[in-house]
């Protein structure tokens, strides 16, 4: 970007300002302390000067928005031609009650739905099951069968809003659901819209959220993903997720490899399935972690887009432009909300919110403020949507398009982030022998996963015990509170009224077609079939989320975790 003779000029300026200008500053009060770093422990510099990105190559590294390396957005116009999709995480009780918040939500003017399930249903699990008691409708909304699909979303046309559905081991059943629902609804599958997370790889390296094997269940993942491809083109049939390992204790760049390395795993097993990458490629999405350090967390950003349109041409012959622009959602980090002082979560939200607009997002879930207390209440909710919309209305953040382009210390932070998580990208792929999807199966099985999150967590937990790492009302700024506020309680007969409606459905449904359904379904896992026409069947029969993963659990056996010896 700069010739020889411009960098040494800037060089011995830079060199008299800190002689006459920086150093009288320190010897008369020095600096708030000794080092300065991200919340990911990444030591930053005091200033930053086009030496920092003097090797910056600006057609290669950079580009224009909306051409690759798409370092600077996916698309041309960015939040000046629509600004991103503001979609708030709902679900709790019954699907009555859902419902009902969804429709505050789009009456708030959100533009997105995002629904969040109970355990029971996370797990694959009937609500009558005896592991289910006590968490029925607890933590998101409970759904057994097609008709809780039904009311969920009663007064809502599916072809005039995009749904995003957080669920993964039994993701495929909803999924089957909601197409079902569609084909009720007289919507044509290809103009169904919406994002399934549907990422088991991430499961085994953070959430642990999962009923059968990593393999078996990496195959029912492309399942969706080639099902997808032919039927619902509209729709992601996974969001790869690394949100989840950001909360489970990752540092930023941890965060973005590992997500990365899991989505290019995905993209080799549909290979390996024969699917063409151009085609399958352009449904693929993501979803990130943003917190607290502002300037981390937007340079981890760009650089995860620069990363991904360079592998997917360079390792995967993707040519469309589609099949290298990485999209993603953003959720702020409620890992950094705190029980103390709640309200102050809402500056922490705003603040993590603004860098996943100034990084570039698709859509954004901002946390509630209340979130570290409880489910959130309609209050709370309303403060974090509009939260958004200041941010879209008011704050002119929407309205340059990566307006943090060109910043030494941004550029700076980017290509150091990116030279990280290829570190660990390249590091994940030896252990696969060249090959990414061996090296994340290899890596889950000899604990390499754990063993990284479970040091950086450590390792910021020890900050924060020292006080090198300040978390405003917990270790510093404390005060006398009350902790028992106010906060949304499900009620109490919600399992009753969810078991009523199982056991109504299970009486009236026709057994002879739910036995069929689920031996067709048997009999493409014994085949090493597609299973998704087969689950497709199955729900419009109105055979149960438990009766189906049960079907798998059958095929494959309960998975038990066994990592090699840390």
């Amino acid at each position: 970007m700069f010739d020889h003779t411009e960098l040494e000029d800037i060089r011995e300026q830079q060199e008299q300002w800190e002689a006459e200008t920086l150093e009288p500053a320190l010897e008369g009060h020095g600096e708030r302390k000794d080092r300065f770093a991200t919340v990911s422990n990444h030591e930053v510099d005091r200033l930053y000067t086009p030496e920092d990105i003097a090797d910056l190559d600006v057609e290669a590294d950079l580009g224009f928005p909306g051409e690759p390396p798409y370092t600077r957005g996916p698309y041309p116009t960015m939040y000046r031609g629509r600004a991103w999709t503001m979609r708030q995480f709902a679900g709790f009780g019954t699907a009555e009650e859902t419902n009902e918040r969804f429709h505050y939500l789009i009456d708030e003017g959100q533009t997105g739905l995002s629904t969040a399930f109970d355990m029971p249903s996370l797990m694959g699990l009937d609500s009558d099951h005896p592991m289910s008691e006590g968490e029925v409708g607890k933590e998101g909304v409970a759904v057994d069968t097609l008709a809780d699909m039904e009311i969920l979303f009663d007064g809502i046309d599916i072809d005039q809003v995009s749904t995003s559905f957080t669920i993964n081991p039994s993701a495929a059943v909803i999924y089957a659901m909601y197409i079902a629902l569609a084909d009720q609804q007289g919507v044509p599958r290809d103009k169904v819209r919406g994002t399934l997370q549907n990422d088991m790889l991430k499961e085994f390296i953070a959430q642990k959220e999962w009923v059968i094997p990593p393999g078996p269940s990496l195959k029912i993942v492309t399942d969706t993903i080639e099902f997808a491809v032919d039927e619902t083109p509209k729709f992601h049939p996974v969001s790869i997720s690394g949100y989840h390992i950001r909360e489970a204790g990752s540092t930023a760049a941890q965060e973005a490899a590992f997500t990365l390395a899991d989505g290019f795993a995905y993209v080799e097993d549909c290979l390996d399935r024969g699917l063409e990458v151009d085609e399958f490629a352009p449904l693929l999405s993501f979803f990130f972690n943003s917190h607290n350090s502002i300037f981390e967390e937007i340079a981890k950003f760009r650089a995860s887009r620069r990363i991904y349109a360079n592998v997917m041409e360079e390792w995967y012959d993707a040519e469309r432009p589609e099949s290298k622009r990485l999209k993603f959602h953003t959720q702020t980090a409620g890992q950094s909300l705190t029980a103390q002082q709640p309200l102050n979560n809402i500056a922490r939200v705003t603040i993590q919110a603004l860098a996943g607009v100034l990084g570039g997002t698709q859509s954004l879930h901002t946390n509630s403020f209340d979130e570290a207390l409880a489910l959130p209440s309609e209050k709370a909710v309303r403060v974090a949507l509009r939260t958004q919309q200041i941010i879209a209305e008011e704050s002119g953040a929407a309205d340059i398009v990566d307006p943090m382009g060109g910043s030494y210390a941004i550029e700076k932070l980017t290509n150091e982030m990116e030279a990280e998580i290829m570190g660990y990208i390249e590091e994940i792929r030896e252990i696969g022998d060249g090959s990414v999807r061996d090296g994340v199966l290899d890596g889950i099985q000899q604990g390499y996963f754990h063993r990284e999150i479970g040091e950086a967590s450590y390792e910021y937990q020890q900050r924060v015990e020292r006080g090198e790492e300040v978390v405003v009302g917990v270790n510093k700024f404390t005060i006398e509170e009350d902790t028992s506020p106010d906060i949304l309680k499900i009620d109490e007969t919600t399992r009753d009224r969810q078991l009523n409606r199982l056991e109504r459905v299970k009486d009236e449904r026709d057994d002879e077609e739910v036995d069929a359904t689920l031996s067709a379904l048997s009999d493409a896992i014994d085949n090493e079939e597609n299973v998704m026409p087969y689950i497709v069947d199955a729900v419009k029969a109105y055979v149960s989320m438990g009766e189906i993963m049960q079907v798998f659990e059958d095929h494959h056996g309960a998975y038990q975790e066994e990592l090699s010896p840390v």
